[in-house]
């Protein structure tokens, strides 16, 4: 292992709204890029691309990736970034549009370099103690939990608060249907990462270089149809979103051996077959084989995270534990850790 290095392993943010929408039901999305750009600053990141539908707004950052929603958004960023400083500016462009926070989650991996990171990302303790003193104390059901692995270099960490009204609802209605699928990948094929180098001066600008980067791996076969943005790094690393719909996917590869590390995240339907778990992992897992695969599926129904060992285990892989939590505001999220077989 690396004694330093880039830090793969992101930090995730997802902060939802409420209330009355003055702008034909854009909400977020009448955010400024001057706003954004003020929200990314205190996170320590920039936009680098972006494409957007009538559902909702993508960004990739150079540090990972941003969806902006009517009422909800969610920031991903790696590295040393400072997530959390951006729910401050997050919660003050909201009130100044008439929007109010009724739902935070938070979650990540096991950093590979946790000495490295900065402030408020020292510790879970800390990262949970500036949440708790950032967030409305309205968001009165709360929840912070660690959720281990048989190794000890992968557990998952969940913060989710939600408020009096989200708790009501959480039985009814579409979202239960809709599930989040966050899968961590390290110790890639060696191989299969160098294809995420570029060579030195090639002329090629990151939005090229993505592209080609996009369809020389398969990551374009994934979800065959997502519209893509891309963007390769110099001199290596790959981030991508892919927007089908109402739904993202999203893909980030840092690739130097000693510390590579891929993730894969998406969102669906478990009514939504063209959008197939067991597929789109498979394909994943695929593309980068890795010696170590993590999955943590957030849903309210069973019918997502049971799919996830049926994607991973016929690529040569075992499921070597699997543990199950509830949260507030996010239901059942089930952390499942995969290794190859032993021959």
């Amino acid at each position: 292992m690396a004694m330093s290095g880039f830090e793969g392993f992101e930090k995730r943010l997802e902060l939802q709204f409420s209330g009355d929408d003055p702008v034909n039901g854009i909400g977020l999305r009448q955010l400024d890029f001057k706003s954004i750009e003020q929200v990314l600053h205190a996170v320590q990141c920039t936009v680098v691309s972006a494409v957007g539908n009538q559902y909702f707004d993508s960004y990739v950052l150079s540090e990972s990736s941003l969806f902006v929603y009517p009422t909800k958004i969610i920031i991903k960023t790696c590295g040393t970034t400072q997530l959390l400083k951006s729910i401050r500016p997050l919660l003050h462009f909201a009130c100044d549009i008439g929007l109010t926070l009724s739902v935070c989650r938070y979650t990540r991996g096991s950093f590979i370099f946790p000495k490295a990171q900065p402030y408020p990302h020292t510790s879970f303790k800390e990262e949970v103690k500036y949440l708790e003193e950032n967030l409305p104390n309205y968001l009165c059901y709360r929840k912070a939990s660690v959720m281990p692995s048989k190794m000890s270099s992968h557990s998952w960490h969940v913060f989710s608060a939600c408020d009096e009204a989200h708790m009501q609802n959480l039985g009814g209605g579409d979202h239960h249907d809709f599930y989040t699928i966050e899968v961590c990948m390290t110790e890639l094929d060696r191989v299969l990462a160098r294809k995420f180098f570029r060579r030195p001066n090639d002329g090629k600008n990151g939005d090229t270089a993505g592209k080609e980067m996009t369809e020389m791996t398969g990551i374009g076969d994934i979800n065959p149809n997502a519209v893509i943005c891309d963007f390769a790094f110099d001199p290596c690393g790959y981030s991508m979103n892919g927007i089908d719909n109402d739904r993202y996917s999203t893909i980030h590869v840092t690739p130097e051996d000693g510390f590579s590390y891929a993730s894969f995240e998406f969102v669906g339907s478990i009514y939504n077959y063209h959008n197939d778990i067991v597929e789109f992992i498979k394909k994943v897992v695929q593309v980068f084989r890795p010696g170590t695969v993590s999955v943590a599926t957030t849903s309210t129904s069973h019918e997502a995270w049971t799919r996830v060992a049926n994607a991973i285990e016929p690529v040569g892989m075992k499921c070597r534990s699997c543990t199950v939590d509830e949260f507030p505001a996010a239901g059942t999220v089930v952390f499942q850790t995969f290794t190859p077989r032993r021959k």
